[in-house]
């Protein structure tokens, strides 16, 4: 499974890291995604990392948003820099043992259950 955590409030132009902590499953193995989700609409992918260490970015958070591994912890982080109040939303971790990573949410095989961002202007 896995599992987030770091969420919170924060004003707009801060900074939050998010975790996403993996128990049961070697995460290197693994592609991860990051999605989020504001109520009333759509699910988006933000981010994806292929286990070999390829990464996509959604053109609204790159170059603000980056994400890395710590193996040794079987976790993966989202660092999100210049957060806008249109970051605001729940943000899911996602994985599933792939070589590649998709943006899509019904392509992983184990979810998180969500960490809530708030950004405030």
């Amino acid at each position: 499974q896995v599992l987030e955590s770091g969420g919170g409030l924060v004003q707009a132009g801060g900074s939050l890291r998010l975790s996403c902590e993996a128990s049961g499953l070697d995460l290197d193995r693994y592609a991860v995604g990051w999605f989020r989700q504001v109520p009333g609409k759509e699910r988006e992918g933000i981010v994806c990392s292929s286990s070999s260490g390829t990464k996509y970015y959604l053109d609204s958070v790159k170059a603000r948003f980056t994400v890395s591994r710590d193996n040794a912890k079987n976790t993966l982080y989202l660092n999100m820099n210049s957060l806008k109040p249109e970051d605001t939303a729940m943000y899911y971790c996602a994985a599933t043992l792939a070589s590649y990573c998709s943006g899509s949410w019904s392509f992983y095989g184990y979810y998180g259950q969500g960490t809530q961002v708030t950004v405030s202007s």
